[in-house]
């Protein structure tokens, strides 16, 4: 099973363990450092920040309750030998299939990330985040994809149906 499909899974799996944290308060950073040692026990506070893991992928996220915002953070790659087909691609992603996370390029890396106003953060919906964060790195070179569902209306789907062709005319001789 592929790790992404394995993330989004377990996202479901855990969500009802998680009841008790999920209510119409504002999220507070303990909140979200209770959830987020409900995903990963091994979760540490790191200055503004928590560090944790998901499916082998470090994850940072930091939470700014002055300014009212979360964010989650995934290293995937060095920008240094991004070709320009690479960062087209990503920017591409972030069109139809990356949905609510996004890549982004900063300090001369490429980032899967999640940026949201903390207070309106619901539980399910930060997990649900996260997990989509962590699919993007998870994704990245093949089907560049937060495991959610496909905006659409981009280039995408002709993308990965070009890749099915492809494997199918490799095939056709067997």
């Amino acid at each position: 099973m592929p790790r992404f499909i394995f993330a989004a899974i377990a996202a479901l799996l855990i969500a009802p363990t998680l009841a008790q944290a999920q209510s119409s308060e504002p999220m507070t950073q303990g909140r979200v450092l209770d959830i987020l040692l409900a995903l990963d026990p091994d979760a540490a506070p790191s200055g503004p920040g928590i560090e944790l893991t998901i499916e082998d992928v470090p994850l940072l996220v930091i939470v700014d309750p002055r300014s009212d915002r979360l964010r989650a953070m995934v290293p995937i790659r060095s920008t240094d030998d991004m070709s320009d087909d690479d960062l087209r691609r990503v920017l591409q992603a972030n069109f139809d299939t990356a949905l609510a996370a996004r890549y982004a390029v900063a300090q001369g890396r490429l980032w899967g990330t999640f940026l949201h106003p903390l207070s309106p953060l619901q539980r399910d919906e930060l997990i649900s985040e996260l997990g989509q964060t962590v699919n993007l790195a998870l994704t990245y070179g093949t089907l560049f994809t937060s495991g959610a569902l496909s905006f659409g209306g981009g280039d995408s789907p002709d993308l990965q149906r070009d890749l099915i062709n492809r494997l199918l005319e490799k095939g056709q001789d067997i």
